[in-house]
């Protein structure tokens, strides 16, 4: 039975550091076990219903809020303060590789978006349409960007002369509209931001090379930045962007043991050139048809990071995109002193390239304890003043609750060290779980009872032919994920039809 006044205690969120160690299991108090409570009660427990904690996280982590007009969503400055972390992080790798950043048009005249056949019929039942301009009716429609392969074949074909300008190496940061019928925050939305990277390309063998660096520099920022593990793949046929040759994929595991596409990158070959008349004079001083690639990704990449790492306190944000890094959190501030030390905290950890904030409100305790929680601060930094007199500081990580006493001298080298290991934290706990639920199956009957049972990556051989994607997903309830780079033998014949196989390849529910 819990110790009522040590739950009392609690409840008045006395330091859990001196007194109380917080672990994975129970609290305790002075020797007494109690149970370990959540701070944030408003969330959803994950393991009641994970879609409810997801949209529960969402609001109360105040990232989103929802817009007056049906699935739209206002990104609040803590969402958009992680979009801008990893906008900033991806940018920077992008123009290692030479990628400039444009601007294209946000509405696409119909005739344009229809001059290739498959792109169109691929997003026509999401294409919002703009009809009148002011008063006036429009002579034609115009759509508002899904995609923007036609924009950027439109101006190619206007600006490009000679091999000698190529390649050209665009991206652009903006948002784009597709007619969703079923919306969640960050998964799937009227409107997303993005970023949409279009190359074109003197030969076919450098446009192929281009989509594979560009899926790797994908792979590389969510699992060095995001901490998330990926499994690297091509998709099916079927399941490949309207218009490519080829897509490839980083396909991701959530906590719930769902899939989620991350980014895909995508070879057009000279198809889209053809389409729009997109020429230049080769080196034979003939007229030839330029390679084409796009990639790109998205704002789920933060819904993502909640579904990995989060947990029924709220966020658990990585700290390469943390709005904030660490937080000081000065204890018992009205005694003498310690609001003038926490700010010494403050301005050391500044000094040192942290991204800090100082909570020197006249809020609870417990209060800036739940909050900070919810909001997956990486680290807390407590001061007060016994620790003063030891010439110590508290360093909680919102990880693993672990508490660790720095001593203040050291605090400006041992921070950054400790928001390393956070970080590595996360990808191995997140790495376990997409390592531990990966099944191998032999049919469809075994594949849909061990997704049943266990959920995850169920892989199997394939023949390579639609229909059995097709009697995978109606008799197990699975998509194709990805066709894995990393390709097992497990058997000589297909698991749906017992035909030869072709490939290995990984199924999934999927976001």
């Amino acid at each position: 039975m819990v110790d009522k006044a040590a739950a009392r205690l609690y409840n008045k969120y006395l330091r859990p550091r001196a007194d109380i160690t917080a672990g994975q299991g129970p609290w305790r108090l002075r020797g007494k076990v109690m149970a370990k409570e959540k701070r944030v009660e408003q969330i959803t427990d994950m393991e009641v219903d994970f879609a409810q904690w997801y949209t529960d996280i969402c609001r109360k982590a105040e990232l989103v809020e929802y817009a007056s007009v049906k699935g739209f969503t206002i990104l609040r400055p803590y969402g958009y303060a992680i979009w801008e972390n990893m906008q900033r992080i991806m940018d920077a790798e992008f123009k290692k590789t030479g990628h400039v950043n444009v601007a294209m048009p946000v509405l696409i005249p119909e005739s344009l978006l229809k001059k290739e056949g498959e792109l169109v019929n691929g997003f026509a039942p999401e294409v919002a349409w703009v009809t009148m301009g002011g008063s006036e009716q429009l002579e034609e429609r115009l759509a508002f960007r899904p995609t923007s392969e036609t924009m950027f074949c439109d101006h190619w074909s206007r600006v490009l002369h000679s091999y000698r300008e190529l390649p050209m190496l665009y991206n652009q940061w903006c948002s784009v509209i597709r007619w969703e019928k079923t919306t969640r925050p960050f998964l799937r939305s009227r409107e997303f931001w993005w970023q949409e990277g279009h190359t074109i390309h003197e030969t076919a063998e450098e446009a192929q090379a281009e989509t594979e660096q560009q899926l790797n520099c994908y792979a590389d920022f969510f699992e060095k930045v995001l901490a998330i593990p990926v499994v690297r793949g091509r998709k099916t046929d079927k399941e490949k962007f309207a218009g490519a040759e080829a897509t490839y994929t980083v396909e991701c595991m959530m906590k719930d043991r769902k899939a989620l596409q991350g980014a895909t990158s995508h070879y057009f070959g000279d198809k889209f050139s053809r389409a729009y008349n997109v020429t230049f004079t080769g080196r034979d001083n003939k007229l030839q048809y330029p390679f084409q690639t796009s990639w790109g990704s998205t704002t789920r990449m933060i819904g993502a990071v909640i579904m990995a790492h989060g947990d029924n306190n709220g966020l658990v944000l990585p700290p390469h995109v943390a709005p904030i890094q660490a937080v000081v959190v000065p204890v018992a501030q009205h005694k003498p002193g310690v609001l003038e030390k926490a700010n010494e905290l403050y301005e050391t950890l500044k000094a040192a390239g942290v991204r800090v904030t100082l909570d020197d409100s006249d809020n609870s305790l417990g209060w800036k304890c739940a909050q900070y929680e919810m909001k997956g601060v990486p680290l807390r930094v407590e001061i007060g003043p016994k620790d003063m007199e030891n010439g110590v500081c508290m360093a909680v990580r919102r990880d693993n609750g672990e508490k660790i006493s720095i001593v203040i001298d050291e605090l400006a080298a041992r921070v950054p060290e400790l928001l390393e290991q956070v970080q590595q934290g996360l990808y191995e706990k997140a790495k376990k779980n997409l390592d531990e639920h990966i099944y191998a199956a032999h049919s469809i009957e075994e594949a849909k009872e061990l997704q049943e049972k266990n959920g995850g990556f169920i892989k199997t051989m394939w023949c390579g032919e639609e229909a059995c994607e097709l009697k995978m997903k109606e008799q197990a309830g699975m998509s194709s994920r990805c066709i894995p780079f990393h390709q097992e033998k497990l058997d000589e014949v297909c698991a749906c039809c017992g035909k030869p196989a072709r490939h290995m390849i990984f199924w999934g529910v999927a976001y």
